[in-house]
């Protein structure tokens, strides 16, 4: 059986990858993990010099899932060039670099460091609030999505995925936009925006008040934007939000995703994405499917 697949010119061996942000760069799973079996690491967001991330708590377990409100924290993208490629290149799996901004000039910088680095592709988290224009998510104005990803695209020398907010009222909207903006991919989702409240002492449990809610609870929401954006653009899509199984994997692939990505999953089971990646394998072969590719949005 044939599970190798192909996004924006790069091949993986298989669809499955991790979700940024829960997988740190790959080197805190390698216990649990051989990442020679994963098509890729998405690594956590970086940014062109070190965040500290939000104030504690910044984490809420919540039915289904979780919030988080860590805030991108990470030492910057020297630290990640120098300390974590060199790691990541002992296996054969692609390097995916999530890159992270507060101004359309930071996420240039950062895509500029990373034009000569040993990478394959970067993911561009237009989650992040633009302080120039009041804190708005870059990820939830057309133009905005389209003018970030169309400067990133200018300098960045591997192929560009688009990281899009499902905090938005019409997710196709932005697709087509970052398609315009020269966008090479697009992955989705990314986190709803919640909130948890501790009512014996009346306030929210994150000390930034909401956070981004991930895990199985979402899924049927994902599954249905990935669904919609694969109708309404032609780049090819990494499908996330909730994925835990391989019959989860299977079900965004079937709604037009060529990748999927685990993310929350690793959390609670270390060794999330390979259960998924053996999943694939399984429902491929008692379904007789040959080549993974013939499941991309193979619905009626």
């Amino acid at each position: 059986m044939m599970t190798s697949v192909n996004i924006a010119g790069v091949d993986f061996k298989n669809p499955v990858m991790t979700a940024s942000g829960t997988f740190g760069s790959g080197r805190e799973y390698s216990k649990f993990v051989d990442l020679n079996r994963l098509g890729g690491v998405v690594v956590k967001g970086v940014a062109s010099k070190e965040w500290l991330g939000n104030p504690a708590p910044r984490i809420a377990e919540t039915y289904g899932g979780m919030l988080n409100a860590v805030g991108l924290q990470n030492p910057g993208v020297d630290v990640f060039i120098e300390e974590d490629i060199p790691f990541l290149r002992q296996y054969d799996t692609n390097i995916i670099v999530n890159i992270a901004g507060k101004t359309v000039e930071e996420y240039v910088e950062v895509a500029k460091r990373l034009r000569d680095a040993d990478i394959d592709m970067i993911e561009l988290n237009i989650s992040c609030p633009n302080v120039k224009e009041g804190g708005v998510a870059f990820g939830t104005d057309p133009k905005m999505a389209e003018y970030v990803t169309s400067e990133v695209k200018k300098y960045a020398k591997q192929p560009l995925i688009v990281k899009l907010s499902p905090n938005v009222t019409d997710i196709t909207e932005i697709a087509r936009a970052v398609e315009a903006g020269g966008a090479d991919a697009v992955s989705l989702i990314n986190t709803l925006l919640g909130m948890k409240i501790d009512i014996y002492k009346r306030k929210p449990i994150l000390a930034n008040r909401v956070g981004g809610f991930s895990g199985p609870a979402i899924k049927p929401v994902a599954v249905r934007m990935v669904n919609q954006v694969y109708n309404s653009i032609k780049l090819p899509i990494i499908g996330l939000g909730g994925i835990c199984t391989g019959e989860d994997a299977i079900e965004f692939i079937l709604a037009g995703a060529t990748g999927v990505a685990v993310g929350t999953a690793n959390f609670s089971n270390p060794r999330a994405t390979i259960d998924v990646v053996e999943g694939i394998e399984r429902y491929m072969d008692v379904m007789g499917v040959g080549d993974v590719n013939e499941l991309i949005g193979n619905i009626d």
